[in-house]
């Protein structure tokens, strides 16, 4: 497989340096892309890059994920306003193994194959780096109008943020930098790649590793991932979404990608799945004739779903899926735990009532009109179960003098009433 090629037809691909694509066609080359530290899981604004490494390991080349745990400690300038927090030794270990973790979901790291996965952490060359010693080997090789010239140093000096640059951050491009020439002298290194926010601190190391030892490297870059309207990829009212269900639930994870626009998922199934090219061509083809069906959300939401979590989470957030608005039955609404049920239920409105008030079986207009203000009325409660459109837990109301009692809760603390075919109500017990 030609790996620019397919970076190519799946819209991966921004820029690109000259011998870069002649080079992966020659031999097996080893490429970096650097990944943040500053938290205990990956987002899936790092999905791009990391898909970048598994289809350069498809292509059969060998993929480093660099985390910067020195470069962690100090913040990237582009694209920010505002330094970031600084952090510990014990904090970057921690996060260091989670995030390779979740990155055996996507990289061969275990096997013996020539190309299998490498993971480094610049913060083992870098912290007994002295200063003087980086100042004298490395500071003098790069001039500050060579530094300054970069857009991400530009925008905070020429007043587009309100804060400058501290001393600290404007050293960024040139740590980064050297890990590329660290990786190209230990690991034989000859490509980084990044999002294209990072041109600028790639093309330093390359013009670094020039200096230092007269080897040309290659780079490649990404665009910035963004949704069909402007808006940022991956933001949500609640904050980013999270590859570690301890931050994003499955459940929640898979409703973020059924539910992205269908110009999105027609782009997004090419960048975020490893799908073939004729595979995604006829999903794209048949969700065109019918997209009320959203076939390319749907696969698109299998795919992620499984790779980052797996097949049984998938499973489940298809079946919870389906409890409001699907065929569900009432076996799969008692199935799911209650941190999933809460889940699925988010959003719907809710009543509280007492334990004491079920103890004996409660009358259910009693419950459904004077406990609660699902109804008005019971008269308009009575009405509509009669007519069958109230249920209990997805299962039809049709008793009206048969008393609801605990036996009926879920998790031995819900009633899920539904009114209607659209609109449902959860009855909490306290």
């Amino acid at each position: 497989m030609n790996f620019v090629e397919e970076l190519r037809w799946r819209g991966m691909l921004q820029d690109i340096m000259p011998g870069t694509e002649e080079q992966l066609q020659k031999e097996q080359t080893t490429a970096y892309v650097g990944i943040d530290p500053t938290a205990d899981s990956l987002h899936i604004g790092h999905l791009c890059g990391i898909m970048m490494l598994r289809h350069l390991q498809r292509c059969g080349h060998k993929p480093i994920a660099l985390i910067g745990g020195a470069t962690g400690m100090i913040g990237d300038p582009s694209g920010k306003s505002a330094e970031r927090n600084l952090l510990t030794e014990d904090t970057l270990r921690h996060n260091q193994e989670c995030i390779k973790k979740q990155l055996s979901r996507f990289l061969d790291f275990e096997s013996d194959a020539p190309n299998a996965a490498e993971l480094v952490n610049n913060y083992d060359w870098m912290k007994d780096f002295t200063f003087l010693d980086f100042a004298r080997e490395v500071g003098k090789l790069i001039t500050v109008n060579y530094m300054m010239a970069k857009d991400s140093v530009k925008k905070r000096f020429n007043g587009e943020f309100s804060q400058g640059m501290s001393f600290t951050e404007f050293t960024y491009q040139l740590l980064q930098g050297y890990d590329f020439v660290w990786l190209n002298e230990h690991k034989n290194c000859l490509m980084q790649m990044g999002g294209s926010d990072q041109w600028g601190n790639i093309t330093t190391g390359i013009e670094l590793m020039r200096k230092m030892n007269g080897k040309t490297a290659f780079a490649l870059t990404c665009p910035l991932i963004t949704k069909a309207d402007g808006g940022k990829f991956g933001k949500t009212e609640s904050g980013n979404i999270w590859l570690d269900r301890r931050y994003t639930s499955p459940y929640k994870f898979y409703q973020f990608w059924l539910n992205v626009s269908d110009a999105d998922a027609e782009r997004y199934i090419k960048i975020f799945t490893s799908l073939s090219k004729e595979e995604i061509d006829s999903l794209i083809k048949e969700h065109q004739e019918a997209p009320h069906l959203r076939v390319l959300q749907k696969r698109l939401a299998k795919e992620v779903t499984v790779m980052v979590h797996s097949s049984e989470d998938y499973e489940a957030a298809v079946e919870a899926s389906g409890i409001l608005f699907g065929n569900a039955t009432s076996e799969a609404l008692r199935r799911l735990d209650e941190e999933m049920l809460l889940q699925v239920l988010d959003g719907v409105p809710q009543f509280e009532i007492s334990r004491a008030d079920i103890e004996a079986g409660i009358d259910p207009l009693e419950l459904l009109a004077v406990k609660t203000q699902i109804f008005p009325s019971k008269n308009e409660a009575r009405k509509m179960l009669q007519a069958g459109g109230v249920s209990l837990n997805k299962e039809k109301l049709t008793d009206l003098q048969k008393p609801i009692t605990s036996e009926a809760l879920l998790n031995n603390k819900y009633f899920l009433f539904g009114r209607g075919k659209k609109n449902y109500f959860l009855v909490v017990i306290k």
